[in-house]
């Protein structure tokens, strides 16, 4: 699976590349497509399960099945054939099918913050996506790679692509929001700067 996740980033990556830079314009520390490690161990008496993204992927679904026909070396961003391509993963991504195991999984899971709205000293709702750019400097994920996060209580002086740990209880739920569709959605009870452990 870090196979496909790897070129879901590359594609991505090479066709939108851009500076990732942070709000205030100093460099964050990560690079487009860069992911967070999951913890070497579990926290202490916690009533989550730490996944990772790929716990949220259906094992029989192909992401890059829309690209196999293509040979991307050889395209160019302006090529008819190139936006052809992306139209149908895109097409392919908004529709891709959730793990309904999932659902009800009370759950802890790494990744980056895309606010959903302007006022990021009072963040009510978020997309958790599983890695740096997205949405942002590249397209979006996956609708199985996006996480529709309503916190417990509001994100103060969020930063956009800030990476955290969120704990809750996802749900199996296919919505759409203004950075494309997404699968999941979470009730998160804690928000948590990320720091491996």
């Amino acid at each position: 699976m870090r196979k496909i996740c790897f070129v879901l980033c590359f594609c991505a990556a090479t066709l939108f590349a851009a500076a990732a830079r942070g709000a205030d314009g100093k460099s964050s520390g990560y690079k487009v497509g860069d992911r967070l490690a999951s913890a070497q161990s579990a926290p202490a008496a916690t009533p989550y399960r730490e996944i990772n993204w790929d716990a949220l992927i259906p094992a029989d679904w192909d992401p890059v099945k829309a690209l196999k026909k293509l040979d991307l070396a050889k395209l160019k961003d302006s090529d008819s054939k190139a936006m052809e391509a992306m139209k149908e993963l895109k097409a392919a991504w908004n529709a891709a099918p959730i793990e309904p195991k999932m659902d009800g999984v009370r759950a802890r899971i790494p990744g980056f913050v895309v606010p959903l709205g302007t006022n990021l000293d009072n963040v009510k709702e978020f997309l958790l996506v599983p890695y740096f750019g997205a949405c942002i400097h590249v397209p979006p994920p996956p609708a199985n790679q996006m996480i529709h996060v309503f916190p417990k209580n509001p994100l103060r002086n969020a930063t956009i692509m800030g990476p955290v740990w969120v704990s809750g209880t996802l749900k199996t739920w296919l919505s759409d929001t203004s950075f494309g569709a997404v699968g999941y959605r979470m009730q998160a009870d804690r928000v948590e700067p990320y720091k491996e452990r």
